[in-house]
């Protein structure tokens, strides 16, 4: 590639007629061709280039590849600093001539040209006048310029003398601009000098050359300076609309030479500036003017005048100034000067505020009021709002520049029509929560600032301080830890202001006995006699009437449940029912009076579209409280179905929930879209309270929890069933589409956890033969030895019932003690199951993971055993919980089971990242794999055999 070559130029007295040599310093071979985009190799050639020799130098003549200027411009322009366009890096002194070359261009796209001749009479461009800025630019280019990039001696010169760098540029400058302007289009126009590519001798005008040769380094530019005192622009009874005068454009002329000369236009014609400026001065203003007329054409109606000093602006001119084109001009260096008391500071902000005086927020709750609040925009001057009556002259100004406040100010044309319609409706208050809450609306589908005020603000803020401690109910029969207390407080706020919130601190934290407290707090301080509807799953029943019986003795509690199920009549007290009972007698629950509805392991209500969630919809209450360890398991729409249950309407519908803040919540972590979390976090913040188990004040208060995995190879015979499946169905899968392809990815990866647990498993075996066929079973089993013999109890859980029984039934062969926990077990036989296990009775317990991850209270196992791994950490945390959790006295270690090599291996290394997420989005677990190409999907599930 030639720009990987040494550049040299190489001038000549016509200026156009210069040639750039590439060779090569280091001896090595020229490109024969050109790279793809590049100018098609010029002549070979011989140049002569001085070189080092020894301790002094000696001229060499070395191969080169030679072309025209206007053929080596596009290739040096690729080579310059900072373009990416060639696959090597380029050399030095071809990149200092790109950068040369790019100046030049600029030049010229300015028509920085002047007319001249050379010292023969030959007609010949020169890149010029230079400004400051460029001969800055000229000089930085020359001190960075290599030896190789000017290594040809000069003619004649004893002892050897090579050009001066600056000298070598200014000459490149003026070849360039003698070769561009000579297009087939000038040439049929013209087809005389300076427009012919032949030279043309003009001997007789060498005293106008010399004319054009004093402007080179001397030269105007030109600028506007905006007059807006002619007249009244605030003035909105003037009639005449926006066709007339605005204001007043005053040219100005500055020296290229002294950036500090300066003079109007009409001063310079009247011959104030002969002196420092020049004889030329007028005419190069003309020419300035002229070229800057072809920017913006309001201009030329200046070159229609005598002395081109003043142009009229109408008021659409002026609103191209305060925007394009006052770019295109400042692009071509003419500058616009405003009045310097000009103001830009004039913004709009959406403003949501009570309807009428008097809301209240201090122990009223927010929505009893049932007012509507208004929405209306409010425009402010430096931060201070304007009064109606100078928002009313602002919409019927008409301007684009206003007096206002006794100084100019820019007015946008959207924010005229913000004045003319300020009032954007009324909002519910939940919507008007969200906005102030969130500090941003969508109006016009275009997502503003917004602010709340009055009473509004001030619950904001109250939301936003946390509420004031409280003491704990007199009629508990427990101490509450300093973060329950907190969360007490948290909760009553909640309720109080008929907002209701989720408790979302982990499992074994205690959310029971806050809950309790609170309905105590509700029944003592706020005299609340209606009673408290507690939802959660059938497993849960037992350990919420224990735990309201242990912590709040004398208080009623019932269950609704069960065929012989009643609500009876007494006042105050507790209701327990499960969601099934729940979503069949909704109707019977919502024709009761409740003072408050709990909704325990809430992410079983996590699908808004579900009959259990919409049943749970139709019970009012004036408080409800969501209690769940993962308000997020999959995606956070979920959120908006527990938050949206709680404080209905809080989050708006879901589908522009999804459009504004799950899809960008969801995809952070890519998209880098931190702003849209920010604002979704500060949304939902008042409304969640997330506690971890890890946090300061609450760690110190749980015993260790030590978490291994136990990487498990697998037996010969799981191993040929593993690689069978993997060889067998990946066929079919190459040849799959669509739903069909997807379910037979669900399906493999079934299959292979189940040959990673057991053969007889995956095999379906009827009476199997259990020993010595499975890596984890043997595992399990030495893990058991250890454990009972230190006299220890354990939890064993699994997600597939099948695979549980086999474990239990295993167990029983070697007379293990020990009990199953699943999803058909009965209440009243799970409430004697965890008696059993808690009293020390059975030291094994074996439970399925769905059906017993979540509300149980185990805390007499010291240890966990997951047998197989779920897709999601967080449901497998909730299962840990079970033991790790409040009441637990002695160290929990958690044992997770691996099947070396296999997809659970490649699940493990996955999982990790997605615990380190913690509250951010978590993936689609099983789902998103189905999604993974066929390459991808091999890499996954293929075995790696141990080296």
């Amino acid at each position: 590639m030639l720009h990987t070559c040494a550049a040299v130029f190489l001038p000549a007295e016509l200026p156009r007629a210069g040639r750039v040599a590439f060779w090569s310093p280091d001896g090595l071979p020229l490109p024969t061709g050109a790279a793809p985009g590049e100018a098609a190799p010029g002549a070979r050639a011989r140049i002569t280039v001085v070189r080092g020799h020894g301790a002094g130098v000696r001229c060499r003549t070395v191969p080169a590849l030679v072309m025209p200027v206007a053929a080596a411009v596009p290739l040096l322009a690729t080579a310059r600093p900072g373009t990416a366009i060639q696959p090597a890096a380029a050399h030095p002194a071809a990149a200092c001539w790109g950068a040369a070359a790019l100046h030049a261009l600029q030049l010229v796209a300015r028509g920085r040209l002047l007319p001249g001749l050379t010292p023969s009479g030959h007609d010949a461009w020169r890149a010029g006048p230079l400004d400051a800025d460029d001969i800055a630019r000229l000089r930085a280019i020359a001190a960075a310029m290599p030896y190789e990039a000017h290594a040809t001696p000069l003619p004649g010169s004893r002892p050897l003398r090579l050009p001066e760098p600056e000298a070598l540029i200014r000459a490149f400058l003026d070849a360039v601009a003698d070769s561009l302007p000579r297009t087939p289009a000038a040439r049929y126009a013209a087809g005389g000098p300076f427009a012919a590519t032949a030279p043309q001798h003009l001997p007789g005008a060498r005293a106008w050359a010399a004319e054009a040769a004093a402007g080179m380094d001397a030269g105007v530019r030109i600028s506007l300076r905006l007059d807006l005192s002619a007249r009244d622009l605030f003035d909105a009874s003037r009639e005449g609309g926006g066709d007339g005068q605005a204001a007043a454009a005053l040219l100005q002329v500055h020296s290229l030479a002294d950036p500090t000369l300066v003079v109007d236009a009409a001063g310079l014609w009247a011959g104030e500036g002969d002196v420092h400026f020049g004889p030329r001065a007028r005419v190069d203003t003309l020419l300035a003017l002229r070229r800057a007329a072809r920017v913006w054409p309001p201009l030329g109606r200046l070159l229609d005048r005598e002395v081109p000093d003043v142009l009229p602006v109408t008021e659409d001119e002026l609103y191209e100034l305060l925007g394009p084109a006052a770019t295109r001009l400042a692009d071509a260096g003419i500058a616009v000067h405003w009045p310097r008391e000009l103001a830009r500071s004039l913004t709009a902000t959406a403003v949501v505020r009570p309807s009428a005086p008097g809301s209240a927020t201090d122990g009223t709750p927010f929505f009893d009021g049932g007012r509507l609040l208004r929405f209306d925009w409010r425009i402010a001057l430096d931060g201070d709002p304007l009064t109606e009556r100078e928002m009313d002259a602002l919409a019927e100004s008409h301007r684009p520049v206003v007096r206002l406040r006794d100084q100019w100010v820019v007015v946008d044309p959207d924010l005229v029509r913000k004045a003319r319609k300020r009032e954007l409706g009324l909002l519910e208050p939940v919507d008007a929560l969200a906005v102030a809450l969130s500090g941003t609306a969508e109006v016009e589908g275009e997502t503003v600032e917004a602010v709340p005020e009055g009473a509004l603000a001030a619950l904001r803020d109250r939301l936003g301080r946390g509420p004031a401690a409280l003491p704990q109910p007199a009629a508990l029969a427990a101490t509450l830890r300093d973060y329950q207390l907190r969360g007490l407080a948290w909760l009553d706020q909640m309720t109080s202001l008929g907002l209701g919130g989720c408790l979302a601190d982990d499992m074994g934290l205690g959310k029971t006995v806050t809950v309790i407290a609170l309905h105590l707090h509700r029944a003592e301080r706020r005299a609340v006699t209606a009673r408290t509807l507690v939802v959660c799953p059938a497993s849960l029943l037992g350990n919420w009437q224990r735990e309201i019986t242990r912590f709040a003795p004398g208080v009623p509690v019932q269950r609704f449940h069960g065929p012989q199920r009643g609500l009876g009549t007494g006042p105050g007290g507790f209701v327990l029912t499960t969601y099934g009972t729940m979503r069949t007698s909704a109707g019977e629950l919502a024709a009761r009076e409740w003072g408050m509805v709990v909704a325990d392991e809430a992410q079983h209500v996590k699908n808004p579209f579900s009959a259990t969630a919409r049943a749970l919809r139709t019970i009012p209450a004036p408080a409800r409280v969501a209690l769940t360890g993962t308000p997020v398991e999959n995606n956070v729409s979920e959120l908006w179905s527990l938050l949206d249950w709680t404080t209905p309407g809080l989050l708006g519908p879901l589908t522009s929930f999804r459009s504004r803040h799950a899809r960008a919540a969801e995809n952070h972590e890519h998209l880098g879209d931190e702003e849209a979390v920010e604002r979704l976090a500060r949304l939902v913040r008042p409304f969640l309270l997330r506690r971890r188990k890890s946090d300061p004040g609450i760690l110190p208060e749980l015993p260790p929890k030590t978490e291994s995995d136990h990487p498990v190879p697998l037996t010969r015979e799981q191993a040929s069933l593993y690689e069978a499946v993997v060889r067998e169905t990946m066929a079919r899968i190459e040849t799959a589409e669509g739903i069909a392809r997807r379910g037979l990815i669900m399906k493999l990866l079934t299959s292979l956890k189940q040959i990673c647990n057991h053969p007889a498993q995956f095999l379906k075996e009827d009476r199997p033969r259990l020993a010595a066929r499975s890596g984890k079973l043997a595992l399990l089993d030495e893990l058991l030895d250890t454990i009972l013999a230190e006299g220890g109890s354990v939890l064993v859980f699994t997600q597939y019932v099948a695979m549980a029984r086999l474990i239990v039934g295993h167990l029983s062969s070697r007379a293990i003690p020990s009990q199953l926990l699943h999803g058909s077990t009965p209440v009243p036989d799970r409430d004697r199951m965890v008696d059993r296990f808690q009293s020390g009775g059975i030291p094994v317990f074996v439970l399925s993971l769905k059906a017993a991850g979540t509300g149980l209270n185990l805390t007499r196992a010291g240890h966990v055993v997951h047998y197989d791994r779920w897709w999601n950490p967080a449901v497998e945390d909730q299962a840990t919980d079970r033991a790790h959790r409040m009441g637990q006295t002695r160290p929990v270690q958690v044992h997770r089971l691996i099947a070396e090599g296999t997809v659970e291996d490649r699940i493990a290394e996955l999982l990790l990242s997605k615990r380190a997420l913690a509250d951010a989005v978590l993936g689609s677990g099983e789902a998103a794999l189905s999604e993974l190409t066929d390459r991808e999907l091999a890499d996954l599930v293929s075995l790696r055999r141990p080296s």
